[in-house]
């Protein structure tokens, strides 16, 4: 945590939740900029970007680093940031929620507003660009070019039973672009269920690391060429663009860069100090109980 601010009453306050953008600082909207430079406190994910507190938080901010990662057992659980959620709004005015991308996309905001509505916190929504719209943007990669696709679905695949016989059926028509997060450690997984769905041998696809950031990387297959080396590991977080536009890449790609083997955003490595989040909460509490 960082500075505290001085508060002047208990009234309780307001909770905004911001998507950050896919990673470029550039990318977050100038409304989300503008409230996270008067926020009392910002709560923020991993994919948030350390980049971006750095250029636009309050510098009086309590920053709470409510990191998640996939398969990181030291990651936050969703019972704390609801939590936190709700004791930080009773306390401040001005309270982020900041979240990586946009806030309606494969987060947990669902469960968070169930929380706020719960608790009758005032809160608003602030949209940001998601990962699929950076990447597409990124890469050169129009995700309903005419003529390659008649729309675009967005995607997650983490277990078997995330999606039907029939809707791998239906996905492997590539008639429009499918758009994959949060599952480039199940691409193997994919892949076979399209081409046993019916898919296309050489329908190509890119799996984009890190999209928008200096350490952009993104890697171009086909679904059968992918086969001959599937044992690859791609950094966190990945994005899948799989479809007749991929192939679009070649040409209108301008981001010049070649990736890098460092991160970044920083891996969740250490224990969350919920209980010491705890501990300042409680003694502020007690100086508004006297």
């Amino acid at each position: 945590m960082s500075k505290q601010p001085s508060t002047q009453n208990r009234n309780q306050g307001k909770i905004y939740f911001i998507g950050s953008g896919p990673g470029n600082p550039g990318l977050i909207t100038v409304r989300g900029a503008t409230i996270l430079s008067q926020a009392e406190v910002i709560i923020a994910d991993r994919l948030a970007g350390e980049a971006i507190l750095q250029l636009y938080a309050n510098p009086n901010a309590i920053i709470v680093d409510v990191g998640k990662q996939g398969g990181n057992s030291k990651s936050y659980k969703q019972e704390d940031i609801n939590q936190l959620l709700v004791q930080f709004s009773a306390l401040y005015e001005k309270v982020v929620r900041l979240k990586g991308g946009d806030i309606a996309f494969f987060s947990n905001v669902y469960d968070e507003l169930k929380t706020v509505e719960a608790y009758n916190i005032a809160y608003e929504i602030v949209p940001g660009i998601t990962a699929a719209s950076g990447a597409s943007a990124y890469t050169g990669v129009p995700l309903t070019a005419r003529k390659h696709a008649s729309g675009v679905q967005l995607l997650t695949y983490y277990k078997n039973t995330v999606i039907s016989n029939e809707g791998w059926k239906q996905l492997a028509a590539f008639e429009e672009t499918l758009v994959f997060y949060m599952s480039s450690n199940k691409l193997l997984s994919i892949v076979e269920k399209l081409l046993s769905a019916g898919a296309e041998k050489d329908i190509p696809f890119i799996v984009v690391e890190q999209a928008t950031t200096p350490q952009q990387k993104v890697s171009a297959f086909t679904l059968t060429s992918f086969l001959q080396n599937p044992g690859q590991h791609f950094s966190s977080p990945s994005i899948l663009i799989m479809g007749k536009v991929a192939s679009l890449h070649q040409k209108f790609a301008w981001y010049d860069t070649a990736g890098s083997a460092s991160n970044f955003f920083r891996n969740v490595e250490e224990e969350n100090d919920y209980l010491k989040i705890q501990s300042f909460i409680q003694q502020k509490n007690t100086v508004y109980a006297h």
